[in-house]
């Protein structure tokens, strides 16, 4: 598991595209998923030019949580990763990446601690500023347009709405990682996920 047992968080980056043409669009998972934990631990996102993107601070068994959403471009969201914990000084393996994944099938959610990219351009940008894969990640499935005998682009499928049968099973699976975050900040990732969700590794 590569050390991901002991691994704790201290900020984490929902990946999305900005404004309102994208907001209900497959690719914005990771902010549907940093919007739930502001709300749920009471953080208030406010739009930071330094930082390139929407950040807020949450606290979590007594620990303070930086929350970041890049308004940049998702090819660009390393800047926005890379300014924050620069200036925060927060080692990449403090950093939890959320995000959408198309080789998941929805309403799955997966913890993976370093790797590639998967062909992600969000992830990518995030390791080639940070100069390592060595973050850690929770992976929420999307599925894959093939799967579903749809005729349709990789592009435009992550851009478009998913369907409500898969809304209900993403929005689902976003509650049950929330019910253990707290175990996730504190270096059980893995083993929360997989409990709530008995998910394989």
């Amino acid at each position: 598991m590569n050390g991901a047992d002991s691994l704790i968080v201290k900020f984490v980056v929902g990946l999305g595209n900005i404004g309102p043409a994208y907001e209900q669009t497959r690719h914005n998972v990771g902010f549907w998923f940093a919007d739930e934990l502001a709300w749920k631990y009471k953080g208030q996102f406010s739009a930071s030019r330094k930082f390139m993107g929407d950040v807020a601070l949450i606290r979590v068994d007594d620990r303070e949580i930086y929350l970041l959403k890049p308004s940049t471009l998702m090819n660009l969201s390393g800047l926005a990763v890379a300014a924050m914990a620069n200036f925060y000084k927060i080692e990449p393996s403090e950093i939890l990446v959320v995000h959408d994944d198309l080789d998941l099938p929805a309403g799955a959610v997966k913890y993976k601690y370093g790797g590639g990219s998967a062909g992600h351009n969000g992830l990518k940008s995030i390791t080639n500023q940070l100069g390592t894969p060595n973050y850690q990640r929770i992976r929420f499935g999307i599925d894959h347009p093939r799967n579903k005998n749809i005729q349709m682009d990789v592009v435009n499928y992550v851009l478009g709405r998913p369907s409500e049968e898969d809304l209900k099973k993403i929005v689902s699976a976003m509650t049950k990682v929330l019910e253990v975050f707290n175990e996730i900040c504190n270096g059980e990732g893995e083993q929360a996920i997989k409990s709530v969700l008995n998910a394989k590794a």
